[in-house]
């Protein structure tokens, strides 16, 4: 059953507190919004589920069309909807980061720049010293009567699950559910850019069912994890002429070996498909596929999917309004 108090925390970062010898360690962040309502932040550091390191990505210059979407800075807890076009977070079908960039991090290592708190403190700290500063915290809500357990604040009210939320195993599978993975966003306004830190555990999956958020089955965790041979490389999204039919989407076999195209296909933000020519692509080759079949590129900002025979998410990229307004530019990724 997916989570029941899927939303985002908005709110300006007060103070921080760390962890490193609990037996399932945090890093928690009291925060306030422009109500003067404090709020708790557990962030896990710690997996209870081997292997115990957590998967990481950092983004010091996050670019998303979610950014667009998201409530007012400061403004608190706000709930969300599970469903596409909305803030909520899906790391496999936002196309917000490639998880085979993801690197593990121990929790807490004596020395510098050298354990997952040290990375979350990199932003956390300076959002803290910011006036300016805004976090956005992504994941389940919990609230209690008594005082806060860490900040002391009363009443206890916070967010946690603040990871991956799909594709568990275990006694963690009734967690599962789509469009509801946690995150940390961080905004800099006088530097106009986003900071973005997401985590997930080794043990969970990266193909999952559409509806349940289930591990599929059928996907081995060597083809989960297996580098993608067909990638996305850049895309025409606002022609010069605007009419649909000139937009494009280019391809690179990144393989070492040709590919059959066949049954391939691409995936809009509104999941409209579009058929790969049924031939193959050459070892280190490009193809530009134009849309057709109401596959449309949004000018406003979006996303593009790459699925294989299977259905199965490749590879996905996404590009922000910013980035499609100048026309006729090819945007590179």
């Amino acid at each position: 059953m997916p989570l029941k108090n899927y939303g985002v925390l908005a709110a300006r970062a007060a103070e921080r507190r760390r962890e490193g010898a609990a037996d399932t360690p945090h890093y928690q962040i009291r925060l306030t919004d422009h109500s003067g309502n404090s709020y708790r932040a557990a962030i896990n550091v710690l997996s209870q589920q081997a292997p115990s390191e957590l998967l990481y990505v950092a983004l010091d210059d996050f670019r998303h069309p979610m950014t667009q979407l998201l409530p007012q800075e400061g403004s608190g807890w706000t709930p969300l909807g599970s469903q596409a076009g909305s803030a909520s977070l899906d790391f496999i079908r936002g196309n917000l980061f490639d998880h085979s960039q993801m690197r593990t991090l121990p929790p807490e290592l004596p020395g510098v720049d050298n354990d997952l708190a040290d990375l979350l403190d990199h932003s956390v700290q300076r959002a803290i010293a910011d006036p300016t500063a805004s976090l956005y915290l992504f994941g389940q809500r919990f609230r209690e009567r008594s005082a806060d357990k860490v900040f002391r604040f009363r009443p206890t009210d916070g967010v946690h699950d603040v990871h991956m939320n799909q594709g568990n195993s275990g006694n963690f599978r009734k967690d599962d559910g789509v469009r509801q993975d946690g995150g940390i966003l961080v905004h800099f306004p006088a530097e106009s850019r986003w900071v973005a830190v997401f985590l997930a555990f080794q043990s969970q999956s990266w193909h999952t069912d559409d509806t349940t958020g289930h591990t599929i089955p059928a996907v081995s965790r060597a083809a989960a994890e297996e580098e993608a041979t067909l990638r996305i490389i850049a895309a025409l999204v606002n022609p010069v002429s605007a009419t649909q039919e000139e937009e494009t989407v280019t391809l690179v076999n990144t393989s070492a070996d040709a590919v059959d195209m066949n049954g391939w296909h691409l995936s809009d933000q509104q999941r409209h498909l579009l058929s790969l020519p049924a031939e193959s692509l050459d070892a280190g080759a490009t193809i530009v596929v134009p849309a057709h079949d109401g596959f449309h590129l949004d000018d406003d900002g979006g996303s593009i999917t790459l699925l294989d025979p299977d259905g199965l998410k490749v590879h996905g990229v996404s590009y922000t309004e910013q980035q499609a307004e100048r026309r006729g530019l090819t945007l590179t990724f």
